[in-house]
């Protein structure tokens, strides 16, 4: 089988003030299309250094990086850029829209970024406006938008070139709770239509269990998987889902499993590694 994204046995060290830190280590992870997995753990425990591993972002210590059958990892900086473009959407807890430009102008922007002409672009665009909700609002300037709203142009924009991985950095930090919930529910239905494999970091556990179809648990840094929990809800989800016993008791393994990690310690090797000069 061929996986969207996969990690095999990465790790990533940085080089900090004449210490090595070892952020994480022996990851193993494979996604499939249409599969969405939450990655959870405590903070600074490698969640986001693990996103931009697999988005090329950052380049391994060790191990290997796959993304659609072709490792991504030896590749360079312009190879790299080339394959982001036209496979990985990114969305993050701020919107990062450019102001001055109007709602289906910033949709627009990957596509301007790859050559595709302007009747093209304003056809998808128009198409992803509509999946999101927000085809009236096209006109509009972000600043004329709820948070909610332009978190929804984020996501369209990441959905832009039609990206085989969609990585997602707590994008819905910053939101109200209703707010929030209702986000969810867009996700999951935009999830669905499209396809794309998506990585989801998130410190909710509910948000984790009602969106994903497996949760991966990180341990504290470095950043290990620990645990990896296949939450079994169904493919269709809605309010109701939220006060099943099932969602409770998959929202109390994960709890114990994050419970588990935060008891367990940092291991007496680890400790040591931590504090390794940097040599030279």
């Amino acid at each position: 089988m061929t996986y969207v994204v996969e990690a095999r046995n990465l790790a990533k060290t940085y080089d900090t003030g004449g210490a090595r830190v070892l952020a994480v280590r022996g990851v193993n992870l494979s996604v499939e299309r249409g599969e969405f997995v939450a990655i959870m753990g405590p903070s600074g425990c490698g969640k986001s250094t693990l996103l931009n591993l697999l988005a090329g972002l950052d380049r391994p210590t060790a191990g290997e990086v796959w993304l659609d059958g072709e490792r991504i990892d030896q590749l360079s900086e312009t190879q790299l850029a080339h394959v982001r473009r036209r496979k990985i959407g990114f969305v993050f807890q701020f919107f990062n829209l450019v102001p001055t430009l109007s709602v289906v102008e910033n949709v627009e922007l990957p596509l301007h970024v790859h050559g595709v002409d302007k009747a093209q672009r304003r056809a998808r665009a128009t198409e992803l406006l509509t999946l999101v909700g927000l085809d009236e609002f096209a006109g509009s300037r972000p600043s004329e938008l709820s948070g909610g709203m332009q978190q929804r142009v984020a996501i369209a924009r990441a959905l832009a070139p039609s990206p085989r991985l969609l990585l997602m950095d707590e994008p819905f930090g910053a939101l109200d709770e209703m707010t929030r919930e209702r986000m969810q529910a867009e996700l999951l239905r935009i999830a669905r239509e499209t396809e794309a494999a998506v990585l989801f970091v998130t410190h909710s556990i509910p948000e984790a269990v009602y969106l994903s179809t497996r949760v991966v648990v990180m341990s504290p840094r470095p950043g290990r998987i620990t645990d990896m929990i296949d939450i079994d809800l169904g493919p269709s989800r809605d309010l109701d889902t939220r006060e099943a016993d099932a969602f409770f008791k998959k929202v109390t393994e994960v709890r114990e499993a994050l419970r588990g990690i935060e008891t367990g310690g940092v291991e007496p090797d680890i400790e040591q590694a931590l504090e390794e000069p940097v040599e030279g």
